[in-house]
């Protein structure tokens, strides 16, 4: 068997050892929060801002232990959006890669400012007559539009970015003010520890509020996630690199807030106090008090390694985060591209950039966007405590998580594969869901603002999602879910098809047309048989019509068995088959109804089978096959494209069930009128190749034929192909008919044909 094209790279493209997936985690989360941050949280709680850094420490690990189990699944980039995009809808994945996105980029607007401020007060530290147009605001948005380039172009070369010197240089830094402040302490003896005094200064709601305000500080650790598909042997290196950036931070902040509340204070002081008259330089004040103008310039340059570092970690999740949403379609695919000799995503680089620059330069104050920002965050966090839970619940066993069900066999899928697991599950992700979640609505209710940009730029995401990618995106998710059955079974669905089988001679063709339209392992298949009334017979033997079914229903078990298939069987008895069929299908709740197509097509158009069509919700698929025909024996398929249907989704489903266990060969072809201009054939094949493209991962023949009839070009391609895949037409009321165009390519294609249709109303 073939393996089929993954969506996971290859090994030869994960670049990213466990150093540099450390060092993203280290260059987003370790300074620009503790040095901007501390000053709030050591105002609203006192010296117990250290107990609220180490509690917001304990929910970041709880969270960072479900991100690391779901990257160690799903090893591909994109963080919480990839996992939205298995676990739940491609809708919903849309919608969280798309606030992610703006998540990241106004993350990358707050350290790019954050530089900039902290450049421009040591200038003018250094520089006792600066001129006034420093303080300008030209002047700030110029600094801090110099590292974004700078970061910009280091991405395109480098996958990490090249920003490890500031993310290690930082780390350098807060060390020494540790061991300084350390030694500090050792030298004042018991005296240093009466600034502790009051610990919790305004009580249990301060430091709660604390918290609220500083978690963001310990944001980062998910943009490992975000890179997953970069990382080398990710199972492994993915849950270490999370665990040890976020100790590394904890290591760092908890001694520095101790030492700031200590012998950072003046005999006789109050942190509380200090951080109520200078919020903003309250570190670099303390720092100073126990190091002299040394401490304060560390802690300069430390702010100015930080910021930069975390603006690099930035901008790289966010380029990460468009490039899976381009793959996926949810993005313009253009964003996908890829740099011809480098392999980084350049295209998705330079429009993270752009979006960010964009932001800077159009919004004066980006507070509320920062605690937007924040809130975004909290709610991916939890989203992804309820993704993990959901996937562990819905896998049959691990294998069908962790492997990469599109690059193995299914041979492959009951070999087990070592992956990290949550402990204690799932009281885990439950504590560190509702905790993220809490924190959410705190930030809300305290930050209106931030609420309201966040429902603005979602706003804003679906309106572009349905004008421009709901489209593409849903048909190629349609075809990967048929690729991937682990997909279908982690988003929670069964789908069961229906096959009301009549002829024992076509048993077999109907039972591999089904098997292949229904998930393995994941779907189910029914058949159905709808037997008349018996008539009364004065004789021990069966009527003939009960003998008759058993023939049929005994055939197509036999044909599945033999297959490998363990469907479902059903006889029922009625006067009229075609409401009966309609009638089970819809007390079953099926999805999908395969149907097979008598050789008396011309009495079809506007029979029950139409009535069935229009009345009966699910997707139908109606076959036509010469005698002897299966599945099995398609190398070559034939997909003529024209008109509206409303059958793309299910014609992409279908095309992925059959490339599910082997690749077939795929010939797209579009008839136009002999009188087209040249102009017009090329923007045809233009957007069939883009059509092709989001039915399959290879690379499909595409073919624009000019001919005054279609019917007979498409019969005389039909001829060279093993089937014919087509789709009913689309009336103006919306009924779904079998249009003469169709019928007539059904009676003459020499090969099998399927037609595709969405059912009537659901």
């Amino acid at each position: 068997m073939t393996a089929k094209p993954s969506t996971t790279p290859p090994a030869n493209e994960r670049t990213i050892g466990l150093v540099g997936a450390t060092g993203v985690g280290v260059g987003a989360i370790v300074g620009g929060g503790i040095l901007v941050l501390a000053g709030v949280a050591l105002r609203s709680t006192g010296p117990s801002a250290i107990l609220a850094f180490a509690l917001n420490g304990f929910i970041a690990v709880l969270t960072a232990l479900s991100f690391a189990e779901m990257s160690a699944a799903f090893p591909e980039s994109g963080g919480a959006y990839t996992f939205a995009k298995k676990v739940l809808d491609v809708r919903s994945a849309f919608g969280v890669g798309w606030i992610l996105w703006f998540a990241y980029i106004v993350a990358g607007v707050l350290y790019a400012l954050g530089f900039a401020s902290f450049a421009l007060a040591t200038v003018r530290a250094l520089w006792e007559t600066a001129p006034a147009w420093l303080d300008q605001r030209t002047t700030v948005v110029a600094v801090a539009l110099a590292p974004t380039g700078v970061y910009t172009l280091s991405l395109i070369r480098k996958a990490t970015g090249g920003g490890e010197w500031a993310t290690w240089g930082k780390v350098v830094v807060f060390v020494v003010l540790i061991l300084a402040g350390a030694w500090a302490f050792i030298g004042r003896g018991g005296e240093a520890t009466q600034s502790l005094s009051p610990f919790f200064a305004k009580g249990f709601g301060g430091l709660v509020q604390a918290m609220g305000f500083t978690f963001i500080a310990l944001q980062g650790f998910d943009l490992i996630a975000a890179i997953a598909g970069e990382v080398k042997s990710p199972a492994r290196v993915i849950p270490r690199a999370m665990l040890l950036s976020l100790g590394a931070a904890l290591v760092i902040y908890i001694p520095l807030l101790f030492i700031v509340s200590t012998v950072g204070v003046e005999s006789g002081g109050s942190i509380v106090a200090m951080s109520e008259a200078e919020p903003d330089t309250v570190m670099a004040t303390a720092v100073r008090n126990y190091m002299g103008p040394v401490g304060f310039w560390l802690v300069m340059v430390a702010a100015m390694l930080s910021t930069l570092s975390a603006l690099s970690a930035n901008l790289l999740a966010a380029s990460r985060i468009a490039l899976s949403m381009a793959g996926d379609r949810t993005l313009p695919v253009v964003l996908g591209q890829r740099h011809k000799t480098l392999g980084t995503p350049v295209m998705a680089i330079y429009a993270s950039a752009l979006a960010l620059t964009t932001i800077l330069l159009m919004v004066p104050d980006v507070a509320a966007a920062g605690a937007a920002a924040s809130l975004i965050f909290l709610v991916a966090f939890a989203l992804a405590h309820l993704t993990s839970i959901l996937a562990r619940r819905r896998s049959r066993d691990r294998t069908s998580v962790v492997l990469d069900p599109v690059a193995v066999t299914d041979a492959d899928r009951d070999v087990p594969a070592p992956s990290f697991q949550t402990p204690w599950f799932p009281a885990v992700p439950v504590v560190g869901g509702l905790a993220c979640m809490g924190m959410a609505i705190f930030q809300g209710v305290t930050v209106p603002a931030a609420g309201g940009i966040a429902v603005v730029w979602l706003g804003l995401g679906v309106l572009l999602y349905f004008a421009l990618f709901s489209g593409r995106a849903q048909t190629f998710d349609a075809f990967t879910q048929a690729m991937d059955p682990a997909l279908v079974r982690l988003r929670g669905h069964s789908p069961l098809v229906l096959v009301p089988v009549a002829n024992p001679q076509s048993a077999g063709a109907m039972v591999s047309v089904a098997a292949a339209i229904a998930p393995p392992k994941v779907g189910r298949v029914m058949l159905l048989n709808v037997m008349r009334p018996p008539q009364p017979r004065g004789d021990d033997d069966p009527p003939e019509s009960i003998q008759s079914s058993q023939l049929v229903v005994g055939e197509a078990l036999r044909k599945s068995l033999e297959a490998g298939h363990k469907p479902e069987a059903l006889i029922t008895i009625a006067h009229a088959p075609w409401p009966e069929i309609g009638r089970v299908a819809q007390e079953h709740r099926c999805e999908g109804l395969l149907l097979g197509l008598t050789q008396a097509l011309e009495k079809i158009s506007g029979g029950h089978l139409e009535e069935l069509l229009n009345a009966v919700p699910g997707d139908f698929t109606f076959l036509k096959s010469p005698d002897g025909w299966n599945l099995s024996d398609v190398r070559r398929v034939l997909v003529p494209v024209g008109g509206r249907g409303g059958h793309v989704e299910l014609r992409a489903r279908l095309l992925g069930s059959l490339d599910r266990d082997f690749p077939r060969e795929s010939t797209w072809l579009q008839v136009i009128s002999p009188d087209a201009t040249d102009a017009v054939e090329r923007e045809t094949k233009a957007k069939l190749t883009k059509l092709a493209a989001d039915h399959t991962f290879g690379l499909p023949v595409v073919a624009v034929e000019r001919s005054l009839d279609p019917v007979r070009t498409i019969v005389e391609h039909a001829g060279k192909h093993d089937l014919l895949v087509i789709g009913l037409q689309r009336q103006p009321d919306g009924r779904r008919v079998f249009g003469e165009f169709a019928l007539r390519v059904a009676r003459e294609a020499p090969c099998a044909v399927i037609m595709v249709s969405r059912g009537g109303a659901r």
